[in-house]
C-alpha cells in the first residue's frame, strides 16, 4: 500500500492524505459473504443516546469476516484483497478446495493465488493459523484468542501485531501492540504475521465532513458550555475546570482515570500491564 497526497485545489485537499488502494485487487464485495449491519447511531434498545458523537455517515455492508479460522487442514487460495469499511485493515477472500469461501484479515505480505491453511499441522508461513503452543518464540502474530475456540479477539486492527516471548506449562506469554505481556491458552490459535495496511497511520481526513461520512458527529468542549449543561462550563472568558481534575458531563472523573474493573479474573493472567505502577 501506498499514500496520496494532493495539490491544493480545495481548501480540504490541502491536508488530505488518502490511500492510493493498489493493494486491492477486487472492488465488489462477495455476496454470499455480506450482511446488513443496522447503524445505532450511539443509542440503545429504547432509542435513548448511549454514546455521543455518533450518527450519519455513509451506509455500509457488513462483510462477515473468518475470525475463528476453524476449517483446519484444508488448503485455500487466496482469491482477491479488498477494502472493508467496517475496519482499516485490509480482507482477503479465501477460496477454499472444498469450494467454501471465507474471508480474513489479510497480513502484511499476502498476495493473490498463495495458499494458507489453518490446523495443528500447518506449515509455518504468513497467513497460516496454529495454535500458540505451535509457533516459535520471537513470532509476530496477529488475530488471536482468548478462550480457545471463540476466534480471534485482540490484534486485528491494521499495522498490529503481538510476539510470542515464552511457554511454561498450560500457558504462552505474548507481548501485545499496547507493551502489556499476558498469558494465554497454549491451545488457543493465532494467525501468523503482522496485520496488512499499516501506512494507515499516516492518513489524514483534511476536512469535517470526512469524518461526518464515518459516521461522527461534532464534539463541543465541556469549557464552551454553560454550567446547566457541564460542570466545566460557565465562568468569564477561558475559566480554568474548577475542580481536581476533569469529569465527565455527569460529574464522573475521565481523562486518565482508569476503568477496568478491580479484581478481573484475568488479572492473574497479566506478567506486565500495558502501564506499570497505575491503576
Amino acid at each position: 500500500m501506498g499514500i496520496r497526497s494532493y495539490r491544493p485545489y480545495t481548501p480540504g485537499r490541502r491536508q488530505a492524505v488518502t490511500s492510493d488502494f493498489s493493494e486491492i485487487t477486487k472492488t465488489e464485495p462477495e455476496k454470499s459473504l455480506t450482511k446488513n449491519k443496522h447503524n445505532t447511531k450511539g443509542r440503545n434498545n429504547r432509542g435513548v443516546i448511549t454514546c455521543r458523537h455518533r450518527g450519519g455517515g455513509h451506509k455500509r455492508l457488513y462483510r462477515v469476516i473468518d475470525f475463528r479460522r476453524d476449517k483446519r487442514n484444508i488448503p485455500a487460495k487466496v482469491a482477491a484483497i479488498e477494502y472493508d469499511p467496517n475496519r482499516n485493515a485490509r480482507i482477503a477472500l479465501l477460496f477454499y478446495q472444498d469450494g467454501e469461501k471465507r474471508y480474513i484479515i489479510a497480513p502484511a505480505g499476502l498476495s493473490v493465488g498463495q495458499t494458507v491453511m489453518a490446523g495443528v499441522d500447518a506449515p509455518f508461513e504468513i497467513g497460516n493459523s496454529l495454535p500458540l503452543e505451535k509457533i516459535p518464540l520471537g513470532t509476530d502474530i496477529h488475530n488471536i484468542e482468548l478462550v480457545a475456540g471463540r476466534g480471534g479477539q485482540i490484534v486485528r486492527a491494521a499495522g498490529g501485531f503481538a510476539q510470542v516471548v515464552a511457554k511454561e506449562g498450560d500457558h504462552v506469554t505474548i507481548k501485545l501492540p499496547s507493551k502489556e505481556v499476558r498469558m494465554v491458552r497454549k491451545e488457543c490459535y493465532a494467525t501468523i504475521g503482522k496485520v496488512g495496511n499499516a501506512e494507515v497511520r499516516n492518513l489524514k481526513l483534511g476536512k469535517a465532513g470526512k469524518t461526518r461520512q464515518l459516521g461522527r458527529r461534532p464534539h463541543v468542549r465541556g469549557s464552551a458550555m454553560n454550567p446547566v449543561d457541564h460542570p466545566h462550563g460557565g465562568g468569564e472568558g477561558r475559566a480554568p475546570i474548577g475542580r481536581s481534575g476533569p469529569v465527565t458531563p455527569w460529574g464522573k472523573p475521565t481523562l486518565g482515570k482508569k476503568t477496568r474493573k478491580k479484581r478481573k479474573p484475568s488479572d492473574s493472567l497479566i506478567v506486565r500491564r500495558r502501564n506499570p505502577g497505575k491503576g
